[in-house]
């Protein structure tokens, strides 16, 4: 028997390489001569990197950078080789670097976002995956831009610093002192969600509330997101408002769209191709992946979608280990998954679930494998 692992993380409890020992530590047990081997995988948000790095053997490369309320940090992204490299917007931008106290749309930058490709640039990558997941921003990408040469001007032709507060002072964008190097930079966008940049359905209206957005700083915020929308179309003839991804990362889609003609990919397949996963099934018995919860939204780009769908291309069979089910969970059966256990084992509150995770883990790992010894011998 040879088996693969490869589950998403139990966000605040169990990272991917934590599930794939525990489930080693069961398979072994009840199939001591099997062979296990693990990938770390991300759907394209938080973790990528990590992934990147774990699977495909990079190099993990670090630069200091501005954290979206402008403080200095480090920042860490993925070498694949010397042309090729991986970063997350979340490793420069993300929501959880802001204190909840602090959280303001307004006042939030994407500016690290671009020194960090800038730094990729400077040491000779041309071919960057982005995956923009979790962002703390809302300003349409505009701070990422001005770290990579753009200026965005106000009536008086000053320029502004580039944060969301900031949309609905623009009056004229200057691209001559774009960094020439990214005319020569391909960019592919790890992205899940098909959001326009503005309206109901836009940036600010989906997301702007987790990122400390009240009512009234919403509405600013539309304000300025639909006078850079307007000023957008002026600039390259095209509507982000029809551009499914437009409105990820607070508009950082857009601005990657327009300024560095980047190409859109499903951040779970664009993993799955960079840590070469197809290759990976060869001579597999089993696949075993799994997310913290599993939902309706499981189905949408996330982790056990995108194993489900190669395991089913390659005829290897997928099952996944879950935290909790939730409504329409069962979907993921239409993917290539083909079926789901979860951890829980008994009625119990959530706090407890979460202490005790990594047992209930190993025990969900030990009944999968009991369950498939039992059915080899049918």
């Amino acid at each position: 028997m040879k088996f693969l692992f490869a589950s998403d993380s139990f966000k605040g409890t169990l990272s991917s390489r934590r599930t794939a020992e525990l489930l080693t530590r069961a398979a072994q047990e009840i199939f001591p001569d099997c062979e296990c081997g693990y990938l770390e995988v991300a759907d394209g948000g938080e973790g990528t990197t990590e992934a990147v790095l774990s699977a495909a053997g990079g190099r993990r490369m670090e630069a200091v950078v501005c954290g979206p309320l402008w403080e200095r940090r480090k920042a860490c992204y993925a070498a694949l080789d010397g042309r090729r490299a991986v970063m997350e917007m979340a490793a420069a931008s993300g929501l959880p670097l802001v204190p909840a106290e602090l959280r303001d749309p307004r006042n939030t930058t994407s500016y690290g976002t671009g020194e960090l490709i800038r730094d990729a640039l400077d040491k000779g990558f041309h071919d960057l995956s982005i995956a923009i997941g979790g962002s703390a921003t809302n300003d349409g990408g505009i701070g990422c831009m001005r770290a990579l040469g753009v200026r965005f001007l106000d009536e008086d032709g000053n320029e502004l610093s580039g944060c969301g507060g900031d949309l609905i002072k623009i009056r004229s964008i200057d691209r001559s002192g774009m960094d020439p190097r990214l005319r020569d930079t391909h960019v592919t966008v790890m992205c899940d969600v098909t959001n326009p940049l503005c309206g109901e359905n836009g940036a600010t209206r989906t997301f702007g509330k987790q990122k400390g957005g009240t009512p009234e700083i919403l509405d600013e915020l539309e304000a300025g997101m639909e006078n850079y929308r307007e000023l957008l179309r002026r600039e390259f003839g095209s509507d982000m408002d029809e551009e499914p991804g437009a409105g990820a990362a607070g508009g950082l889609g857009a601005a990657l769209l327009s300024f560095l003609r980047a190409e859109l990919r499903s951040g779970i397949e664009t993993v799955l191709d960079l840590i070469e996963f197809d290759k990976k099934l060869e001579g597999v018995s089993l696949v075993v992946t799994g997310e913290g919860r599993a939902d309706w939204q499981s189905a949408f780009g996330k982790v056990m979608q995108g194993v489900g769908r190669r395991c089913l291309r390659q005829g290897v069979p997928a099952v996944a280990i879950v935290g909790s089910m939730g409504d329409g969970a069962e979907q993921i059966f239409d993917y290539g998954i083909e079926s789901m256990i979860t951890t829980v084992n008994g009625v119990m509150p959530l706090e407890e679930a979460l202490e005790r995770a990594e047992e209930l883990y190993l025990g969900a790992a030990r009944r999968l494998f009991r369950m498939l010894r039992a059915a080899r011998g049918l």
